[in-house]
């Protein structure tokens, strides 16, 4: 198969011309990685056969985007022809331009150990292991499955990094330079700042926010660095075959449910999925707040619900004023609504170019000027 103009297009789409990243990409054939992947479809993920479909399988494979490779418990390839699956994506091949920016605020150089957290289907760890050599980097996965499946794969392209099946916020083996995650996580586990080196760097991002913190190990065995003003997402830490049950179940019963406290919001609805900055202020400020949307006949509700039993649910038609259920310890909406508040008031929001001290026990600071958050 002629897959090498595919992978130099990518190549140049995702990569400038002085990057180092761009001959490696050019030489790594992703398809080899990802022969079946899930996409989305109405009602879940529909299976896609790659040796099936050589066509769609270059588009795919070439393609600046993400490929889920597991749903649920379920990977692609051991999924029967034309199936279609509901769940939650539980592993990917992630976007090539994610990754290599991983890698970029990562600060690799020659002779670097690199911990490559989330192994997937071996695509970033096929980049690291060209730019700094098999013996200099260790990938870890939670799945037995896609460490053996990655190895495989990698080792017919030559490649022979040190993999290895483990919980990424458990105890780690060996130490490292570096340390990315393609996994979020909340907070920093402390097992990573025990296997960083003195000195060394670590990236990842926040779980259920948009936010790619970034820092330097220091001497009392923490780390200090920032919030970059960039934003990526990634899939959460999951330490089974699939995440526990979120609180999607609640929705029909929510659906026409009155509120404890009614009233007009101020705002219009919107998809938090889809607001990035506003996502991950909320997710600071009230932790484990989960967010759904729907959108039917112009006509949007948005729903925001808390393990602890609040819950909110505004209603409007278009981008008029919302009305506003809300029930529980907390006012979810009202939460919302200050953050967004003061998002107009003052044009952006705190959270992006914070300063970072983290703890040795993994615990996240952060400050700029007289605001402050704690990951914990």
């Amino acid at each position: 198969m002629d897959w090498e103009p595919h992978a130099q297009r990518l190549a140049e789409e995702v990569a400038d011309p002085v990057s180092r990243w761009r001959p490696l990409i050019a030489q790594t054939p992703r398809h080899e990685l990802v022969p079946r992947w899930w996409e989305r479809a109405a009602g879940g993920w529909v299976l896609r056969d790659g040796p099936a479909d050589p066509e769609a399988w270059m588009r795919a494979a070439y393609s600046d985007q993400t490929l889920v490779t597991r749903v649920g418990p379920l990977h692609a390839d051991h999924a029967e022809a034309g199936r279609t699956v509901t769940g939650l994506a539980t592993s990917s091949s992630t976007l090539p331009s994610l990754v290599t920016q991983m890698y970029r605020y990562g600060r690799l150089y020659p002779g670097a150990d690199l911990l490559d957290v989330a192994t997937g289907s071996g695509f970033g760890t096929a980049l690291a292991a060209r730019l700094l050599g098999d013996h200099h980097v260790t990938a870890v996965d939670v799945d037995v499955y896609l460490t053996e499946a990655a190895r495989e794969r990698l080792g017919k392209l030559g490649l022979h990094p040190n993999l290895i099946t483990c919980d990424a916020t458990a105890s780690l083996p060996g130490d490292y330079d570096r340390i990315v995650s393609m996994v979020s996580v909340w907070p920093v586990p402390a097992s990573w700042l025990t296997a960083l080196r003195p000195g060394g760097r670590l990236v990842t991002t926040i779980a259920n926010t948009s936010l790619i913190l970034t820092a330097w190990k220091t001497a009392d065995g923490g780390a200090a660095g920032r919030i970059e003003r960039d934003w990526a997402g990634f899939m959460r830490t999951r330490h089974g075959d699939d995440y526990p049950p979120g609180l999607r179940k609640r929705l029909n019963s929510l659906d026409n449910a009155e509120g404890e406290h009614t009233s007009q919001g101020r705002y219009p609805v919107l998809n938090l999925s889809d607001a990035w900055e506003l996502r991950s202020m909320l997710e600071l400020t009230v932790p484990g707040v989960e967010t759904h949307y729907r959108q039917e006949n112009g006509q949007r509700t948005a729903w925001l619900l808390h393990q602890d039993g609040s819950w909110a649910r505004a209603t409007a038609n278009f981008i008029d004023p919302p009305v506003v259920h809300q029930s529980g310890p907390r006012r979810l909406w009202d939460t919302l609504e200050r953050i967004r508040h003061r998002q107009n008031a003052e044009g952006s929001l705190p959270v992006y170019g914070s300063h970072a001290q983290i703890t040795p026990d993994g615990t996240v600071h952060l400050t700029r000027g007289k605001w402050n958050a704690t990951i914990a």
